[in-house]
């Protein structure tokens, strides 16, 4: 995947709430309606990259986390993506 320090790149994180954002994708109903489940695209900045083939990402309010580099989730943003999401990058 080659990710190096200072890609951007999008984590794809579930999750589960009675209000999905405006952002989400893939929204389902829980099967009484209750809740959705939806992904939602985290825009990240890559801080350090590991041996082990983990990385380190930092959010825009900078807080940090460390990830799997070779988990679906996560990809590389793409060139015209950081033009139509450049407001959502820092």
């Amino acid at each position: 995947m080659a990710i190096k320090a200072g890609d951007f790149v999008i984590f794809s994180k579930y999750k589960t709430s009675s209000h999905p954002s405006p952002h989400a994708k893939a929204v389902s109903p829980a099967q009484h309606g209750d809740t959705y489940s939806y992904v939602i695209d985290k825009f990240w900045k890559v801080v350090r990259v590991f041996d082990d083939d983990t990385i380190e990402v930092e959010t825009r309010r900078g807080k940090r986390n460390r990830i799997d580099a070779n988990t679906p989730l996560v990809r590389k943003i793409r060139p015209w993506e950081r033009v139509i999401f450049r407001h959502r990058l820092f």
